[in-house]
């Protein structure tokens, strides 16, 4: 494994120096996350299908458990059970719209990942950067577990565990443990862990978990791997996609309309039910779920003992359990909502669940319809300081402060900017499908069809995965 092991420390080294501002090392964190040894036990796999531009070009990289859609560019990178999901990548002929300007692109865009360590990260949707319009560049960058890259071109940077980049370039960054940034653009700066900052021209929001309740759910340090309910959680479901992964052809445990998409990388239990227009995305779990119309479960996204009445939206990472959502409710990105068997979780319609809220129950509790939360909610005295009906917050103008949440600006702005993503992500996922019109990724991936890829198994080169490119 000298190649590999070669590998892994130039990526370090080149990390390191990219973030020699904040003398943080990232070596422990890597080692002690992933040994090199799992590197060899997992074959990746690429989908191809009529609707996306096909072109796979991987160069001295590992690749372990690792998923790609799209046009993908790999070179000398460590990617470890990552879902690298280019269906939403500019095409030749758009228009790439920023500071007023419409920018024209000239060639399809391409994810490109270079000199990074990605540890069962999710890379989705096109670089929002206007600079570099038709590629979306990881460079120099290490993720750990069930980071969320969305949107978020990037060099020089460390995400630590269950943390969100979302439509923001970074450079020379640190992004905290659990935490969920939506800024714009960002230069070295280093945000603490269990931040969630949402900010434009017209809006700041701000909220910090307290410390105690972070370690909780998710506490990570140098010479320990990430620890916490979070991560409890989702190993002790690990095992459930051990036969998915194992087999070659699976055919679908449940009836599936012929306008919803169930990706055969999702784990199906119990009595599950699947409406129209619905998304599973690879790497769902579906335990007793029951989805309506136009319902999307993300990567990485748990439905267990929980009913959506139709049109929600289950952001990447998200995990719902014993809750019951009205229409068209947005739960965010690695949001935790776990209801109990004897406290049940109700979130009336069109309520926003704000990214990286935990909601963990020690009573019953209803969320009323048209309600933003945040925050850790135990209970009904947690609610009252940790929401705010979308009405409210629309007459907004200037600084506003509920509990530890500080907002600065348009409330108006912030609500209609929430709404028209709901209405995109819908319309993007095919919830709006009525047999001819408005397809999404619910029909368009019905049609995937998946190939494998396979490392060296001995030798110097073991780990490392032979230079493949894969055109049309």
């Amino acid at each position: 494994m000298k190649q590999l092991e070669k590998l892994s420390d130039r990526i370090i080294n080149r990390v390191n120096i990219n973030l020699r501002g904040f003398e943080l090392d990232v070596t422990p964190f890597i080692k002690k996350t992933v040994p090199l040894t799992q590197l060899v036990k997992f074959y990746a796999f690429y989908g191809v299908t009529s609707h996306h531009p096909l072109h796979f070009n991987f160069t001295h990289s590992s690749l372990a458990g690792s998923y790609f859609l799209g046009k993908c560019k790999i070179d000398r990178s460590v990617l470890y059970k990552s879902d690298i999901r280019g269906d939403e990548l500019k095409r030749k002929g758009d228009l790439c719209h920023s500071h007023d300007s419409a920018i024209p692109i000239d060639e399809d865009e391409v994810i490109r990942i270079k000199d990074s360590y990605l540890i069962k990260t999710l890379v989705h949707n096109y670089s929002h950067d206007p600079e570099n319009p038709e590629e979306f560049l990881i460079r120099n960058t290490v993720s750990l577990p069930y980071a969320n890259i969305h949107g978020a071109p990037m060099e020089g940077c460390f995400l630590g565990p269950f943390s969100t980049v979302d439509l923001t370039t970074l450079h020379g960054c640190i992004i905290g443990t659990f935490t969920y940034v939506q800024v714009g653009e960002l230069f070295h700066h280093r945000i603490d862990p269990g931040r969630v900052w949402i900010r434009s021209d017209e809006f700041d929001f701000n909220y910090s978990f307290d410390q105690e309740v972070l370690d909780h759910y998710i506490s990570f340090d140098a010479d320990k791997v990430p620890r916490g309910v979070l991560m409890d959680f989702v190993e002790d479901r690990k095992i459930d996609f051990e036969s998915v992964f194992d087999v070659v052809h699976l055919e679908p445990s449940i009836s599936v309309p012929d306008s919803s998409a169930l990706n055969r990388y999702s784990v199906v239990k119990g009595d599950t039910h699947i409406g129209e227009n619905v998304l599973v995305a690879q790497r769902g779990y579906l335990e007793n779920a029951w989805l309506g119309t136009g319902a999307n479960v993300q990567e990485s996204s748990y439905i267990i003992n929980s009913r959506l009445e139709g049109n929600d939206i289950t952001a990447h990472g998200g995990k719902i359990i014993n809750a019951r959502l009205g229409k068209k409710v947005f739960v965010g990105f690695n949001a935790f909502l776990q209801g109990k068997m004897d406290y049940p979780l109700v979130i009336g319609e069109e309520s926003i669940i704000m990214p990286h809220t935990i909601i963990d129950l020690e009573e019953s509790l209803e969320i009323p319809s048209g309600h933003m939360v945040w925050g850790c909610i135990r209970n009904r005295e947690d609610l009252k300081k940790h929401s705010i009906s979308l009405k409210e917050l629309s007459q907004i103008e200037g600084q506003f402060t509920l509990g530890s949440m500080r907002f600065q600006g348009s409330g108006s702005n912030f609500v209609q900017a929430f709404q028209e993503r709901i209405e995109h992500i819908l319309e993007a996922n095919g919830a709006y499908y009525d047999g001819e019109k408005h397809r999404g990724h619910a029909q368009e991936g019905q049609t995937i069809s998946y190939n494998t890829i396979q490392p060296y198994l001995t030798g110097d080169l073991k780990g490392i995965y032979p230079c493949i490119d894969i055109k049309p």
